[in-house]
């Protein structure tokens, strides 16, 4: 096989990677869908936190809460939460990357659009709202290592770089504890803590 016929499989092979994980995670009924979304928000978190840190731009106790009250109606799914209320705090929070000229506003920006499709899976407003949040890290991904690389980079190296494999890593890994019956929100909350970074390898002590 020449080498054009094997970097086009190899693009091939990741792309059906990336649409197996995301059909596997469309099929998932709501709750376990919420539980997926939110163990990546809590990876994207510290994206948004260091945002606002360097800028002053945002809210980041607000945000850390939101996603507080997402484990909250996890574990107790009786939980009042006015949505709407929740959506609009969000917005004003939400940075526009046209007001910042730094690599950061993206990132924050992936994890508030990420927040809201949670929200909105919470309220039936958006059923498809876990494979949003899965593109949405599995792209900031992508988009730090193309804003790090000094060259174009392939299909195929994107996807064998050490932060995407742990990112398609944890997304199956998540997948899997979320397919189970009797999902343990406390111990996946846990564990994407316990990984000490996030999605982008930022470490959660910077």
């Amino acid at each position: 096989m020449s080498n054009a016929n094997t970097k086009q499989k190899s693009k091939g092979d990741f792309m059906s990677d990336k649409l197996s994980t995301f059909q596997q995670v469309r099929d998932l009924s709501k709750k376990p869908a919420i539980a997926f979304s939110a163990a990546l928000l809590q990876r994207m978190l510290p994206n948004y936190e260091l945002f606002c840190d360097v800028t002053e731009f945002g809210d980041k106790e607000l945000t850390a809460k939101l996603v507080d009250l997402i484990w909250e109606w996890l574990n107790a799914s009786k939980a009042k939460i006015n949505i709407a209320v929740q959506l609009e705090k969000l917005e004003e929070v939400t940075p526009d990357i046209e007001n910042f000229d730094n690599f950061g506003v993206y990132p924050a920006l992936d994890f508030c659009m990420a927040l809201a499709a949670t929200l909105q899976i919470m309220s039936d407003e958006e059923p498809s709202g876990a494979v949003i949040v899965a593109k949405l890290s599995q792209g900031g991904v992508e988009a730090y290592l193309l804003a790090l690389s000094a060259t174009d980079l392939s299909n195929e190296e994107i996807k064998q770089d050490p932060l995407m494999q742990f990112e398609i890593d944890t997304q199956l890994e998540v997948l899997a504890m979320c397919k189970d019956k009797s999902i343990d929100f406390k111990s996946l909350r846990n564990e994407m803590k316990a990984q000490g970074m996030s999605n982008i390898g930022l470490s959660l002590g910077d």
